[in-house]
């Protein structure tokens, strides 16, 4: 990938000067769908999604495995519907602003009203793979209403430009899996390499609404065994970040670390103190643990609402994204029911919950346990690649 890196991208970027470091001329984007659709073949039957086994509970101070498949958490009996609110990208909603394809979608309020929509590897032209690939770009709400969501700006005024420095020499990307607000300031988290191969990830602030983005640091792509490569920001009201991470890839096998970290130090990496089992019990300053197995996942969003937690992830086996809620952020995953939101189904087959090749899964700010509002993308073809709204009721918690 681009070696900008603490030295080159100390610098802020913005509208006029995006990218901060020389692109290449024209960059190739490899096969990034071919490898993003890996895993994503339909698990759905005509019936729908079979039931999930109920796995044993883990007792409060019993050692974990750190090599075991996580045996599956139980699932709610709880009927579960959903439905789709609408298309966010496309070559309707964002081809105005030279994004007609786009995904992920990560969606944050900005101190100005606004919400910015904060999307992976994009693309001017005919389909995935055309002209001008950037990632991440930022397309705006200037309405926050989600029953009124519209796309009608972007950060680079009339074109979406990329956010950061990222000029894909080799195939790289910049790959978003956080972004979020702690007061007026907002927090971007980006995995960098080629896709699934992540060689390092880095952390941003914006303090303008998402318009420039300053560097603050990075991890290296191995750190924990590569299980801190994706990471997601649960911002409690105690004055932490409570932080879930794994490793960026759908085909590996990942366990799921948990570590929190003070608001005023979220760009010191010195100051994630991990979550752990050691010496008979759980406790801060621990080694990590995996605090729900090991298995294969996609997109993580860790939040904190209504009084509680919830995260929402992709599940590989079987194909679906999940849901489970919680009260702390220690509370045992393992014996916390996982309750899937979204489910899949063929191209033309959509209705209700159900979605073609869904991924993501990012919560909507303005959400509720009553009433959840997800970002869901899906690719299936060059000219179906999208991120688009959807909202889910009987969620249980």
């Amino acid at each position: 990938m681009s070696t900008a890196n603490a030295d080159d991208a100390s610098q802020t970027t913005n509208a006029t000067n995006p990218n901060g470091a020389p692109r290449a001329a024209n960059p190739t984007p490899p096969a990034r769908r071919a490898l993003l659709g890996t895993g994503l073949g339909l698990a759905l039957g005509a019936g729908g999604l079979a039931p999930l086994a109920a796995g044993p509970a883990r007792a409060a101070n019993h050692a974990p495995s750190s090599t075991a498949p996580a045996p599956p958490a139980p699932t709610t009996p709880q009927a579960i519907t959903g439905a789709k609110v609408g298309n966010l990208t496309g070559p309707a909603e964002t081809g105005r602003f030279a994004a007609p394809w786009t995904d992920l979608g990560i969606p944050v309020r900005c101190p100005d009203g606004s919400l910015l929509l904060v999307c992976g590897d994009t693309f001017d032209g005919g389909g995935v793979g055309g002209p001008n690939w950037r990632s991440p770009v930022g397309l705006r709400a200037s309405n926050p209403d989600l029953d009124a969501l519209v796309v009608d700006g972007c950060v680079g005024g009339d074109q979406a430009v990329g956010l950061v420095p990222e000029g894909h020499e080799g195939g790289t990307t910049a790959i978003p899996s956080d972004v979020f607000a702690i007061g007026d300031t907002l927090y971007l988290h980006l995995m960098r390499g080629v896709i699934f191969q992540t060689h390092h990830s880095d952390f941003w602030r914006s303090t303008d609404n998402g318009e420039t983005w300053e560097y603050l640091c990075q991890w290296p792509g191995d750190a924990h065994g590569g299980q801190f490569q994706q990471k997601t920001y649960a911002v409690a009201d105690d004055g932490y970040c409570y932080v879930l991470s794994s490793v960026f890839n759908r085909d590996i096998a990942s366990g799921l670390l948990l570590h929190r970290v003070r608001h005023e130090a979220v760009g010191d990496p010195a100051a994630y103190e991990p979550w752990g089992y050691a010496g008979g019990g759980w406790a801060w300053g621990n080694p990590p643990t995996t605090v729900n197995g090991i298995r294969r996942r996609g997109e993580i969003c860790f939040r904190a609402m209504g009084g509680r937690y919830v995260l929402t992830w992709l599940n590989m086996e079987p194909l679906d994204i999940r849901a489970q809620v919680f009260a702390l952020p220690t509370s045992d995953l393992t014996v916390t029911p996982e309750q899937p939101v979204i489910l899949p189904t063929a191209p033309g087959q959509e209705r209700d919950n159900l979605v073609a090749h869904p991924y993501g899964g990012f919560v909507f700010p303005g959400s509720s346990f009553d009433d959840l509002r997800l970002a869901v993308s899906q690719w299936y073809d060059d000219q179906n690649y999208r991120v688009m709204q959807y909202r889910v009721h009987g969620l249980a918690g």
